[in-house]
């Protein structure tokens, strides 16, 4: 576990180096959601989730579904820090006969627990586990990401209608609310607001934070952990492409790697941030 935020940054910006060396060398992949949840995934690694990398099926571990599976670079790269696997397998995303698929592979790679990659299925599978320890009488959390694009599938409705009937208070779904899906802005594509008033509608508790601020992210899941008989929505509004200047809030980002020149500009300015942050006192 990392104490102080300064380290949890500094894990971030490796993070977001490693990413864009991992989605060059692979040639495909999808840059704007992975930098955009790099610092909700370094919260869940170094800080929030009881876990252990050595032992990653123990039983009295949280569960972390990744709902939206195809950014999976950003889990990857924070579970091989965390010392699941060794750092020098990332940049085998995507190749031929490595473990890290384009979308997780639950069969493939020792951590994760569902092979992700239909959206709209991950809050549905996290509302079973939660439900099972439940009824199990077990104390982990259930962790869900999930992205607000989504949130245009009736199944995820249907998930956020069940957790309720069901008052499962050990489920946590963190929405990647970046405003973005692969052909456009969730505004123009699929309207969804009030979010926060139709989880509420729901039954749901609601939070509302800035999803690159580590003290918010950290004091929500504290909060939620003190819900007594309702599930917890925490709604992180995130910047896409979070890091690289040229890829940030653009919805293009979504599933186009960079091209060399590209990638040495992106890791430029994310080795000059982590000259910044080494400086921050």
């Amino acid at each position: 576990m990392m104490s102080s935020v300064k380290n949890l940054e500094l894990m971030s910006n490796t993070i977001r180096e490693d990413l864009i060396k991992m989605l060059t060398a692979a040639g495909s992949g999808h840059p704007a959601g992975s930098l955009g949840l790099t610092d909700i995934f370094v919260a869940l690694y170094f800080n929030i989730l009881k876990h252990d990398h050595k032992n990653p099926n123990w039983d009295k571990r949280d569960r972390l579904i990744l709902s939206n599976g195809h950014v999976c670079p950003v889990r990857y790269a924070a579970m091989a820090n965390a010392g699941y696997f060794p750092k020098t397998e990332l940049v085998t995303l995507r190749k031929l006969g490595s473990r890290l698929q384009g979308h997780p592979s639950r069969l493939d790679l020792p951590g994760l627990e569902l092979s992700s990659a239909s959206l709209g299925q991950g809050l549905s599978v996290a509302v079973g586990m939660a439900l099972a320890a439940k009824l199990d009488k077990k104390d982990h959390y259930v962790f869900c990401v999930s992205s607000d694009g989504e949130h245009d599938e009736g199944s995820t409705w249907e998930a956020i209608n069940a957790a309720h009937k069901y008052k499962l208070n050990k489920l946590i779904n963190i929405i990647d609310r970046n405003n973005i899906q692969i052909s456009g802005f969730t505004h123009d594509i699929w309207p969804m607001e009030p979010l926060k008033n139709k989880y509420e509608s729901f039954g749901w508790k609601v939070i509302e934070i800035n999803g690159h601020d580590f003290k918010q992210i950290i004091s929500a899941v504290q909060k939620a952990k003190g819900s007594k008989d309702q599930p917890i929505c925490i709604i992180a509004y995130i910047i896409p492409g979070k890091g690289v200047s040229f890829m940030e809030n653009q919805f293009s980002w979504h599933g186009k790697t960079p091209k060399p020149e590209e990638a040495e500009k992106a890791l430029l300015e994310i080795k000059e941030e982590r000259k910044r942050l080494l400086n921050k006192r």
